[in-house]
């Protein structure tokens, strides 16, 4: 029989973050708050700190900074949908995020840096001999 869900009062932060689908697997979240990556409402935490419902996160992944408000609670991994349902991004981590994206995009625009091939190499020789 299916036991009825009950909701969690407290959850650790790296078993929510997990559960949450920000990072794969337990062990990466935990690194991650060791690391300094996670702050919890403004501060440093530990890996076993309870987060409650209302707690706002700061996550740092790579280039992508995240701040999102824990909306529920989880301590198992579920589909996406359900993950994408515990947390809401707040709106100005949302225009930081798109800022970014766009100018990387721009950056990138001339596209990815090739190794020069057998003309362009004997081009740059040329120059480099001022010939």
């Amino acid at each position: 029989m299916n036991k009825p869900q009950i909701p969690l009062p407290e959850v650790r932060v790296d078993v929510w973050l997990w559960a949450a689908r920000f990072f794969k697997t337990r062990s990466l979240a935990k690194q991650a708050i060791d690391g300094g990556k996670i702050q919890v409402n403004g501060g440093n935490c530990k890996p076993a700190k309870v987060l409650h419902a209302g707690d706002r996160l700061n996550i740092s992944r790579g280039e992508e900074k995240l701040e999102v408000d824990v909306l529920a609670l989880a301590d198992k991994r579920g589909p996406a949908a359900v993950a994408q349902g515990l947390y809401g991004e707040t709106a100005a981590s949302m225009a930081l995020r798109e800022a970014a994206r766009e100018q990387r995009r721009l950056v990138g625009a001339s596209g990815p840096v090739k190794r020069p091939d057998k003309h362009a190499r004997r081009e740059l020789m040329r120059m480099k001999d001022g010939r």
